[in-house]
This record gives C-alpha cells, structure tokens and sequence, in this order.
C-alpha cells in the first residue's frame, strides 16, 4: 500500500520496507515477544534509551536526517537518544542486522537505522528501520521518495513514526508553529506573524509589521491563520490570511473591535469576540455566506471561544460571575455551564483536539500558570507557572502545549512546549521575542 502526502504540494510518498526486494526478509516482529513500547502512564517514567545512527548515502543529507530525527525524539522528552561518541557501531549496514550484543551492552534499547539515496527520477529516496534492540527484531520499516529539498520534512515525518509507533500517539514533528514575532524596545514593539517548523527552523515572516498583530489561530483544515490586526485609523479586526497565496481579508464589516478567533472543526467558520460598548459577546461568522449568528447576549465580557473537536460544543471565558472563569455552552449558545471553580481567575480556555482535556492560562497571587481540567472541570491540574505564562496551544496530537512565558523587565517572550503531565518543559528557539503561539494540524492533514 502506498501513502500520498500532498501537504504544501511536495509529493512525498511513503511505502513500507519490509518485504521489499534487495532488503532483509524475515524481520517482521515476533508476536512472540514483547515490543518496543513506552509506558507514560507509569509514575517511574524514564525517558527510552534510543540510538539514532548516522543515516548512509547522498553527501551531507544523510547524517543531517538522522540528526533532525534525534534531536526531536530527544525534545519529545520521551526518549534520550545516545551521542554518537558512546556508539559501541559505528555505521550499521542498512541491508543487515545491526550487532544487537553491543548496542545491548550500551544500554540502548531502540535502534534506527537508515540510507538515504537518489532514484532514476532524481527524488531523493529516504528509508529508514526500528529495531527493538532485546528482541533483535525490525518494529518498522518505511521508505520516502520527494524532492531533494524537502528533506528536512523526511526526517519530520520519519521522527513521527517512530514516536507513534513506540509510544502509541499520533506525531507532531511534521508540523509548524505560527507566533508574534516581537522586536524593539517594550514601550513600542514591532509586532509581526512569523512560522516555522516547529523545532525553529524555516522562519519566514508573514506580515510586515505595518500593523500590530495579536491572538494568530491556525485553521484545522486548510493553510489559512486567523488573528487579530489593530490598523491605524481603525478598529482592530479579525482577519484571516492565506498562506499559500498571502491574500488578507477582514472577517464581517463591524463597527466595533472584533478579537478572539477561532477556527470551528471543519474550517468553514470563526467564533470570536464582538466588542459592544463596555461588554462584548460571541458570535459565529460562516466564511462561504458570512451570515452572522450571536452565540451569548450578557452584559459581560464573552470571549477566547475555543470549539470542542467534534464541534457540539464551545469553551470561552467569561467575568459574568464577577471574575475570569470558564464556561461551556453547546455551540449553538445553548446550556452555559461554569466549569472552573479553583482559587484565582481564569482565561484562555483551548480544547484539545483529543477532546480530554481544556488548557487555560491561570492567574493566582501575581503568578501565571498553565493547566488543563477535564471539559466538565474536574481534574484540574497544573503544568508549570511562574511569573508570566500566557496563551497555550495544543500540538494536533493532543500530548503537548506549546506558550509564552516573559520573564518581566525589559526582556520579552519565549515559547516553551510542555507535555500533559508536565514533566517535559523544553524552550523552542525563536529569532527574537515571541508571544501568542498557534500549533499547526499535521502538514499531511490540510489542503
């Protein structure tokens, strides 16, 4: 079976390894044996020992592959990848069985092996093999043909099956991160979108800075971002930009300040946050017709909408009860439930694409914290705080957040990713300042 993946029109395609002519037969895994799996449930978790060798072939590529797949298992926080300096193997042959003894010894207990070669047609051909290193047996095999340029993809994509394949979750390096790319002094930053991967690499700016932007929002379903731009002469708007062409327009023709959007499940409309007087309520803009249909009528302040997955329901903030809390209403507007009752305020409410969890910003006793709560607000559980922590946003697996955390003073914001137990905090490099980050779908899974 073959696997097309169209994402950003690469024409990448995948086929499996084993059982293909010219490579090792026989070393599918045994159902006798126990496979190579992480348990994350565990309260004992250690991160897997795992050695990612140098991948063969094609110049430089190879080796800068196979360091791509090793520094992203290693920020997943899952699994220690072993520095080549402590190798027992240098350089496994891809067509033979690795010599488990000494990387048994090493304490390693996965393997990944790989070469990377061209085919008739110039695409360059990547594969790639998981060893359980115990049992001595291939876990997986996968091999990619695409265009030379895309590989660093490759080695997102091939980090993605192994961290499925072992862990059992879906992937989340083949993916980007849209942020507020922020320079200058404090008083009056230039703020502009930027994206790229989501290890920092391939940053690429989106606006000019011409106007100051906030809140960007990826859509599940297509290469579009919406966020909020604040025109001079004007009141800020929802906008929503296409990333492949760059093409801008504003969401409805309002009087008022619009804020707050969100994407609904499918991609075909905006919830956000209508600016009336001293209070503002929700409401849904179909893109196609852009009918309007209001979703709250309080004299509070409605707004951070955030859609559960499967698009019956919708998670916002309100001070309808005297302060910043969280509420649920069906999306329709119906059936409003308060679902935070900790001590301190809450804001910034984001439903997992899993749909198990809500992530929120916490304010309590001048701190800022991160966290999630099951969706009918039990469970509540913090992920790390500190000084100033704002704005998460789900990886599309559901496993990780990615925020900002600003340190005060004259400095600005970094992003970080924790995961959801809140053992794995790593930062994620950025050029400069950074705030209001938005994790993309999976490049595979959008138009």
């Amino acid at each position: 079976m073959r696997l097309v993946l169209n994402a950003l029109r690469i024409g990448l395609v995948a086929a499996g390894v084993a059982g293909l002519a010219g490579l090792v037969p026989a070393l599918a895994p045994s159902p006798a044996r126990a496979e190579l799996v992480i348990d994350l449930q565990g309260g004992q978790f250690q991160p897997m020992p795992i050695a990612v060798a140098e991948f063969a072939g094609e110049g430089n590529l190879g080796p800068q592959i196979s360091s791509i797949i090793a520094a992203n298992l290693n920020r997943s926080g899952y699994f220690s990848p072993l520095d080549q300096s402590r190798f027992p193997e240098r350089s496994p042959a891809f067509d033979a069985a690795p010599q488990f003894d000494v990387w048994r010894q090493a304490g390693v207990q996965g393997l990944v092996t790989g070469r990377v070669t061209r085919d008739g047609q110039g695409r360059l051909r990547t594969e790639f093999r998981l060893w359980d290193v115990q049992s001595g047996q291939q876990i997986t095999g996968q091999q990619y043909f695409t265009d030379p340029n895309n590989w660093r993809r490759v080695g997102h994509i091939i980090s993605d099956a192994i961290f499925t394949r072992i862990t059992g979750l879906a992937g989340f390096f083949d993916t980007r991160i849209v942020f507020v790319d922020e320079t200058g002094p404090k008083e009056n930053r230039l703020k502009r979108l930027a994206i790229m991967d989501q290890d920092g690499a391939n940053v690429r700016y989106l606006t000019p800075g011409d106007n100051s932007v906030v809140t960007p929002r990826f859509s599940p379903r297509a290469q579009e971002i919406a966020f909020m731009a604040q025109v001079s002469g004007e009141q800020p708007r929802v906008q929503v930009l296409n990333l492949e062409t760059g093409a801008r327009q504003a969401v409805g023709n309002f009087p008022n300040m619009t804020s707050s959007p969100r994407f609904s499940p499918n991609g075909s409309s905006i919830v956000m946050t209508l600016q009336q007087g001293g209070n503002a309520n929700l409401y849904l803009i179909d893109l196609v017709s852009r009918t309007m249909t209001r979703l709250t009528s309080t004299l509070a302040i409605d707004t951070s909408p955030s859609f559960s997955p499967d698009g019956s329901q919708i998670v916002f903030e309100s001070d309808r009860g005297g302060s910043q809390q969280l509420y649920t209403m069906a999306a329709d507007g119906s059936n409003p439930q308060r679902i935070s009752f900790g001590q301190g305020t809450y804001s910034q409410p984001v439903w997992s694409p899993r749909g198990d969890w809500i992530a929120f910003t916490k304010m309590q006793g001048g701190r800022f914290a991160i966290g999630v709560m099951r969706p009918d607000g039990s469970g509540e559980r913090i992920l790390t705080e500190g000084f100033h922590n704002e704005s998460p946003a789900w990886a599309p697996n559901g496993q990780y957040l990615v925020f900002f955390r600003d340190p005060g003073g004259q400095s600005g914001g970094q992003l970080y990713m924790v995961d959801i137990t809140g053992r794995v905090e790593v930062p994620i490099p950025t050029p400069g300042y950074a705030s209001d980050p938005t994790w993309s779908p999976l490049l595979s899974d959008v138009r």
